[in-house]
């Protein structure tokens, strides 16, 4: 969802640097990217290995961030170019769709709130519902089971490399459209296919994977 259905990615780097320096962690937008696609609370707890003073605070300030990026959603939330006529496509051809997040359940609701996307989607989950978020593949895994089918029929579209490695795990093919798509990295090259923006989506290509 974040970084592939909405640009929320900025709005993410805003309120963990927002939230972090408040509570005298010295954050920046750099750091952020190192946790991209993880859980919020695992992302606070990743950082209190580092800044051992935020230990006893996780829960409140990953809260707090999350609070913050409600407020973001709300006031600037946007589809990503080619989101809507992809979501419409799927639909039309009746494929099955099912939106499996890092983000809480309470940050979902909002983002399919704000965008008005939520009767496109046959199942939504959080990986808060799970013990581990990504790259663990369990929230996808989990999401293949409350739709009844297998890992193998599934295709994830990822923007993160957390995600890209939680569908591999899941033995699911993975189709990337990173946040930065023509950055030379080399994780990009592990994803069954790679598209700068889902408006470049092709439903016959993403179905010869």
């Amino acid at each position: 969802m974040d970084g592939l259905l909405i640009d929320s990615e900025p709005f993410w780097r805003a309120a963990e640097v927002k939230v972090f320096n408040h509570f005298d962690v010295p954050f920046t937008e750099e750091m952020c990217r190192e946790t991209v696609g993880m859980r919020i609370d695992e992302v606070v707890v990743h950082w209190s290995v580092t800044y051992p003073h935020i230990q006893e605070k996780v829960k409140v300030i990953a809260d707090a961030i999350q609070d913050e990026l409600i407020f973001l959603v709300k006031k600037s939330g946007q589809a990503l170019p080619g989101v809507i006529p992809t979501l419409e496509m799927l639909k039309k051809n009746e494929r099955r769709c099912a939106l499996a997040s890092s983000s809480s359940m309470r940050i979902i609701n909002e983002v399919v709130k704000a965008l008005n996307i939520i009767d496109y989607f046959e199942v939504i989950h959080s990986a808060e519902f799970e013990k581990y978020g990504k790259p663990h593949p369990d929230v996808f895994l989990s999401t293949a089971k409350m739709m009844q089918t297998t890992a193998d029929r599934c295709v994830v579209y990822e923007d993160s490399k957390n995600g890209l490695l939680a569908g591999l795990a899941a033995n699911m093919k993975v189709v990337l459209i990173p946040e930065f798509p023509f950055e030379d990295t080399d994780w990009f090259a592990q994803a069954h296919k790679k598209l700068n923006s889902l408006a470049d989506f092709d439903l016959m290509e993403v179905e010869q994977l």
